[in-house]
């Protein structure tokens, strides 16, 4: 998402290398965990009315590590129960893997009940998964009381520990996990860690950036042994998408800012990167949980007459990024898109669902932004975590929908000639939390109309912008926020430094996003709190302030 991964800072100063000399030991003791045939947890995703994918990965044999095309063919049997003690199992069956798809088992569990609780676990080579539970979705013509959600993104296994998983984990009022995207990032050690030094509190595995499928591979199974993320998986179904950190850094059609030419060909570059995701991930590509069937990421799932949530993929169909945005007219080019024309199709149809609440999930911001106020000094700051300011200080987030702007045009007028109403994009990527309206014309507003809101999450540990300034939290941010909010007037909530995770719970009156915000990400053991939180009524199309979180059931 950023370009600060290019420019990264070296870290030289006494405090980055006390940190390096802290974290160390920690991260040792991470990398000794997992031991075992289920090494990587248990995880499932993409709940249906009446299924659900279950995933796990085996390691029959010493030699059948992750990405090493080692091992023999391995028979898994899965179960599916209505109790923790496997007493009714009410589906089963067993299923071969091998060395060709890296141990990884995935399969469409079929034939369950609407709107249920259900345990799940995996039996091989003599041995049993830890249990995970899942649910399902309503029925398509249930009116369920609420549907509610954690909210993730930009997950940097290197800038920290995952302390927003394991608060997620211990919730026990979810229905599911929302992640944005940037589930694990391609980076070498010393690209791109914590805080002005970048330094690693923990290194990723293989020592190396991510190219090769094996490196794919061994990357995913890393993040897959952090015990905060397996707790999350077991706890509850994934709703997952990617953005560009699953391949490379601000990916496009044909390349990507992260990808040269000494590393080989981009598209067979990022075919490998699909196939390891495809293999690690609790997701339906394509429709489904079987390998080697397309790469379609974009799909939706219906909570009943509630809500349905759009999935979009913005990485693999776009146009590449304008270089000068300020003096290129290619940013309003109908001919240039983020979605590609497919997709753009398909979006416009999700709108026009007869569901109540018409939920996006959204890799990158949708709501304009303009940057003329921004003091020029910390322009490049600002680049640096979020990606959407060229050095001149131009108003054009190009890497997001303000670079691609025919393509909101016209979904926004879409939404406009139809009459449609609760519409919310759930938005990750940018590392800072945001609440705003979608006014149809931003230079106007609030005089006008807006089509809908965006609520965006911060990032689970990847640098915000007080990390890169090196200033206390809640002090050179407040002078930013303060200017762009003043340039944008749809913009009504805006935290540049806080990293943690988000809930997002709707019911028939109302959609609400609560931010909670974690402690120092250097520390495992990390406290979270309730900042804020942002609402949408029924009807409204517009942000408003919130006294108080939902609470937990």
């Amino acid at each position: 998402m950023t370009t600060l991964q290019r420019r990264t800072f070296l870290a030289s100063s006494a405090a980055a290398a006390g940190l390096a000399a802290t974290v160390t030991g920690s991260s040792t003791r991470a990398a000794a965990a997992g031991t075992g045939v289920f090494q990587h947890g248990v995880a499932s995703g993409d709940p249906l009315p009446r299924a659900v994918v279950l995933w796990t990965r085996v390691t029959p044999t010493a030699e059948s590590t992750p990405g090493s095309g080692l091992g023999p063919d391995t028979k898994v049997r899965w179960e599916v129960a209505s109790d923790a003690s496997f007493r009714k199992v009410v589906r089963a069956g067993t299923v071969t893997t091998s060395a060709a798809r890296d141990h990884t088992v995935k399969v469409d569990a079929t034939g369950l009940d609407p709107e249920t609780w259900y345990h799940y676990r995996f039996v091989s080579a003599g041995a049993t998964s830890p249990v995970g539970r899942t649910r399902t979705a309503p029925d398509a013509n249930a009116t369920p009381e609420n549907l509610r959600l954690g909210v993730v993104s930009c997950a940097n296994l290197q800038a920290g520990w995952f302390s927003a998983y394991r608060h997620l984990a211990a919730r026990d009022d979810l229905h599911a996990i929302l992640h944005l995207g940037d589930y694990v990032y391609e980076y070498a050690p010393g690209e791109y860690g914590y805080g002005q030094g970048n330094v690693d509190v923990r290194r990723h595995d293989p020592a190396t950036e991510m190219v090769q499928l094996a490196d794919y591979r061994r990357r995913h199974a890393q993040y897959k042994q952090d015990p905060d993320l397996q707790a999350l998986h077991a706890r509850y179904p994934f709703i997952v998408t990617w953005d560009d950190h699953e391949v490379a850094n601000d990916a496009w059609r044909e390349g990507a800012e992260n990808h040269q030419p000494a590393e080989g060909d981009y598209l067979a570059r990022r075919a490998r990167a699909h196939r390891a995701y495809d293999e690690w991930m609790p997701v339906r590509i394509n429709g489904t949980a079987a390998l080697d069937d397309g790469t379609r990421l974009f799909r939706r799932l219906t909570f009943g007459r509630l809500a349905e949530i759009s999935m979009l993929d913005l990485r693999t169909y776009r146009d590449q990024q304008v270089a000068t945005p300020l003096i290129d007219p290619a940013i309003d080019d109908p001919e240039r898109t983020i979605t590609g024309r497919e997709q753009l199709d398909w979006l416009k149809t999700s709108l026009t669902a007869s569901v109540q609440w018409k939920l996006v999930g959204n890799p990158v911001m949708i709501a304009p932004v303009t940057f003329a106020q921004v003091p020029k000094d910390l322009i490049g700051p600002i680049d640096d975590v979020t990606g959407i300011l060229p050095r001149d200080g131009a108003p054009y987030n190009v890497d997001q929908w303000d670079g691609y702007t025919d393509d909101r045009r016209e979904v926004l007028t879409h939404i406009r000639d139809r009459g449609l109403r609760d519409v919310v994009f759930l938005t990750g990527d940018i590392h800072s939390a945001w609440a705003c309206d979608l006014p149809y014309d931003a230079a106007t507003y609030p005089l006008g109309d807006s089509a809908g809101v965006e609520f965006v999450c911060t990032s689970v540990t990847s640098n915000n912008l007080d990390d890169i300034t090196g200033t206390p939290p809640r002090t050179t941010s407040l002078t930013v926020e303060a200017a762009l909010q003043t340039s944008n007037r749809h913009v009504r909530y805006l935290n540049f430094d806080d990293h943690g995770y988000s809930i997002f719970d709707v019911t028939a009156a109302r959609a609400q996003m609560d931010y909670y915000v974690i402690g120092d990400r250097a520390d495992r053991n990390a406290a979270s709190h309730w900042s804020v939180s942002w609402a949408t009524r029924s009807g409204a199309s517009k942000v408003t302030p919130v006294a108080q979180p939902v609470t937990s059931a």
